[in-house]
């Protein structure tokens, strides 16, 4: 199926044509300056057009991932290009005018679907991430999405487009607002954030992380959403005279007010007990790594950028809470901590035989007659270096001493030095190797 994604170039757009194009379908980016556009196409293995009305002509499914304020004028561009049995969808995080331009612009035959994705385009998959579809009518290519998002285990939402504006009024109105002018207020007093990690309590540094998550991402987007939607001065409005009151008790000593207002607040949230529970595992999982990785040095180890998806091999040398030294081949490198994630002794396996070198041996062994070959040989696959573990002959002759077989095993090691392990561990079952 051909798909063509206007805006495709950059962010979420290019996000959704890697992430289609990967499943296999024929994915054409668009996009303003031609030469990057060309460049990225290139490199991805994409369709580039310069000419957004071209590149819909034959697609049978059209997202639209333009910044918010050209998205409208966008639609308009290509409605009338759009062929019969098609579906566009927009991906803005702004519902209501996209689904209301799209009603009044797109020709009888085509239908459209206004969808939210809540993920940036850093996400790996769509596995557990938030899709929000708000939908003003479905067509045969309603059911068709909803079962391509379950079966990617997305989490589907579906509500009107002026709820999903009001709630993103909240969801990034408030919340973006807020950590935008906690970082600003930190820059402001010229704060040393990275000393101030010193101090701080794990909720701290998860905060620090959630806000420079949230002022990372594209401004231009961020100053969009916050002007784009028409709920938000309300909420802006309501959260500055909620600052005003709580600042004035804190002024006037109002210690009652104060612990009224938060203990009234906390009430208010949804299910104190899940939100610590939901809290403490993010702290905990934090510090597990950590944990894992302290009992592993002078170890071998995997460890994965989870951005490039880059796998480093080797011996964890030094652990600091920013950086992690990691020798192999007498080279020593240095990782930024919050960018990897630590290989189970599986995932290691399974990198090695796939990216390393394999070399065969074949053991014979004489053991005891009632030795069962498929479990020793299911033995000999639990060592970590070794792989493809065969049982190549079973022999009792003139040769072999009576009650006694001779089993002949062949298999891979991805490090000779497993050879050894396999005869230590042969020889323990009770084996002669022969």
């Amino acid at each position: 199926m051909q798909v063509a994604v206007i805006g495709g170039t950059r962010g979420l757009g290019n996000w959704f044509a890697d992430f289609l194009k990967n499943k296999g379908y024929d994915v054409t980016i668009t996009g303003r300056n031609k030469q990057i556009g060309m460049s990225i196409a290139k490199k991805m293995g994409l369709t580039y057009n310069n000419s957004n009305q071209e590149a819909v002509i034959p697609a049978k499914l059209i997202i639209i991932a333009v910044p918010i304020e050209t998205t409208p004028d966008t639609i308009r561009e290509i409605a009338p290009y759009l062929k019969e049995g098609s579906l566009l969808v927009d991906v803005t995080s702004i519902k209501e005018e996209p689904a209301r331009i799209m009603q009044e612009t797109v020709p009888e035959g085509v239908e459209f679907l206004p969808a939210h994705p809540m993920f940036g385009p850093r996400v790996r998959s769509l596995d557990g991430q938030v899709v929000v579809l708000t939908p003003l009518m479905k067509g045969k290519w309603y059911q068709k999405v909803i079962k391509f998002l379950e079966s990617e285990n997305a989490r589907i939402i579906e509500t009107s487009p002026q709820i999903h504006d009001k709630m993103m009024s909240i969801v990034q109105g408030l919340t973006h607002f807020t950590y935008i002018s906690i970082a600003s207020t930190l820059e402001k007093m010229q704060v040393d954030v990275k000393e101030s990690r010193k101090f701080a309590s794990p909720i701290y540094s998860l905060m620090l992380d959630m806000i420079a998550r949230i002022t990372a991402q594209n401004p231009y987007l961020c100053y969009s959403i916050q002007t784009r939607n028409h709920y938000i001065p309300q909420t802006h409005e309501e959260f500055l005279i909620t600052f005003k009151e709580l600042t004035d008790m804190i002024k006037s000593e109002d210690k009652t007010g104060f612990v009224k207002a938060m203990s009234k607040a906390a009430k208010h949230l949804d299910d104190l007990e899940a939100a610590l529970g939901r809290s403490d595992k993010a702290i905990s999982a934090l510090n597990q790594e950590i944990n894992l990785l302290k009992n592993s040095i002078g170890k071998e180890v995997g460890l994965r950028h989870i951005y490039s998806g880059k796998v480093h091999v080797g011996n964890l040398k030094e652990l600091s809470p920013d950086f992690i030294s990691l020798s192999y081949n007498n080279k020593t490198i240095k990782l930024k901590a919050s960018n990897i994630e630590i290989l189970s002794k599986e995932q290691l396996k399974k990198f090695k035989y796939g990216n390393y070198p394999i070399k065969s041996y074949d053991v014979s062994v004489v053991l005891p007659e009632s030795s069962d070959s498929r479990i020793i040989a299911h033995t000999i696959g639990k060592i970590d270096e070794v792989v493809n573990v065969k049982v190549m002959d079973v022999y009792q002759g003139s040769q072999i001493d009576k009650g006694s077989k001779s089993i002949t095993f062949r298999f891979g090691v991805i490090n000779s030095s497993a050879l050894d392990e396999v005869q230590t561990l042969l020889v323990g079952f009770g084996g002669k190797i022969r």
